[in-house]
């Protein structure tokens, strides 16, 4: 693949809006390799089409009702108008159409098509949720031919630890061990927690004793089915990642429905932002709360945030959500994520939309004289590369 992610494929990212975007910015926009710093693996399976259209869902695991098809949403929308071409399909193919060209596919041509249009040089991969049903990060590494590295999800670690028969009276320590196995690994390059999902953040995040560790971990054990949901574990977790100078991505706002979206909002986060500096704290998707993020990333030094999960979902809207996720924190704050899970075309879109909503974005800004073309292409830089490249010392 050359240099130029999309040199020769048949995607434009710029197609149709060609004239709004400098001509210089284009060009870098179109070629510049990123850094995905929050994705999940492809399916390595095949789906069905209900199975598909449940996994371009992200609120609820229900089976589509008759009365609609999730390619009539804004993510179906630019799955017909971005990925249809790449099928060899005209852009805007009927649902029936793509499905049956897709079809045609195993998962890995699938993946082995799109994953290098994306155009990512690194992908920084969460392991911690159905892995038995998609790519490792070494198979991603595989099929897109661009290396990968690996998070470490707190509450999952927790989880094996009591499950492979640590006692409760050990598990302070060995929760430590384990963290510290991890922070000597070349590839694990961070930690995230999916409190937002387990307890929410409206909790005490100070720092637990390890007696108050000991006897929740004791009552974890003694259940049927070990799910963590303690707020004493969580916050012990997130601690002791920032103790071993791991950087901490925290799942916030938009998610599945499991998830109370009122008490994922970050400014519940303070009492924990106050108290774990310098270690860096990455705020993930964000949306519908992403002008708090940005004003937590211009606040604390130690915080960054992205807008990942919602650039897909929002599909043509995703403009607007980049264009106010730029209002508020240092160019330095933001990093780039697709948050894709299952199907590639979510490790494409991601970078589709990402770089035709800069394009549209700071063309403006350049066009109105607000910034030169060169101050445009640092700031994609920055936010597509650098920052991830610095928080994660890749």
């Amino acid at each position: 693949m050359p240099d130029g992610e999309f040199a020769g494929s048949p995607i434009d990212v710029f197609d149709g809006v060609g004239s709004a975007v400098p001509a210089e910015l284009a060009d870098h926009l179109r070629t510049v390799r990123l850094v995905d710093h929050h994705v999940h693996g492809t399916f390595d399976k095949p789906v069905d089409r209900a199975g598909f259209e449940a996994s371009i869902n992200e609120g609820s695991t229900d089976p589509i009702p008759d009365f609609m098809t999730q390619f009539d949403s804004p993510l179906g929308l630019s799955i017909r108008r971005w990925c249809a071409p790449v099928l060899g399909l005209p852009a805007h193919a009927g649902a029936d159409e793509y499905w049956k060209r897709r079809s045609e596919l195993s998962p890995d041509e699938l993946s082995e098509l799109m994953l290098p249009l994306a155009g990512v040089e690194r992908w920084v991969v969460d392991t911690g949720f159905q892995g038995d049903l998609i790519t490792t990060p070494e198979r991603l590494t595989q099929l897109s031919g661009r290396p990968s590295s690996s998070i470490l999800r707190l509450e999952r670690l927790a989880e094996e630890l009591l499950e492979d028969g640590t006692r409760p009276e050990d598990f302070p320590d060995a929760f430590r061990a384990a963290l510290a196995d991890a922070a000597a690994s070349p590839d694990t390059v961070g930690t995230k927690t999916i409190a937002a999902y387990r307890t929410s953040f409206d909790i005490d995040w100070s720092r637990p004793a390890d007696a108050q560790v000991v006897e929740h971990a004791r009552e974890l054990a003694g259940r049927d089915t070990l799910r963590l949901d303690s707020p004493v574990l969580i916050a012990f977790g997130v601690h002791e990642a920032a103790a071993h100078g791991l950087p901490i991505q925290v799942h916030v706002g938009f998610g599945d429905r499991d998830l109370d979206l009122h008490r994922t909002d970050p400014m519940l986060l303070l009492p924990l932002l106050r108290t774990i500096t310098p270690v860096p704290v990455l705020l993930l998707h964000c949306y519908p709360f992403h002008r708090k993020a940005g004003y937590l990333a211009q606040a604390f030094d130690h915080v960054n945030f992205d807008v990942g999960l919602g650039i897909n979902y929002l599909g043509v809207r995703s403009t607007g959500l980049v264009a106010e996720a730029l209002e508020t924190a240092p160019f330095a704050k933001q990093l780039y994520s697709s948050d894709a899970f299952g199907p590639p075309e979510l490790h494409l879109l991601g970078s589709v939309l990402w770089r035709r909503a800069m394009g549209l974005v700071l063309g403006e800004w350049v066009r109105a004289g607000d910034c030169t073309e060169a101050d445009a292409i640092r700031i994609v830089d920055m936010i597509g590369v650098h920052n991830a490249n610095r928080v994660y010392a890749l």
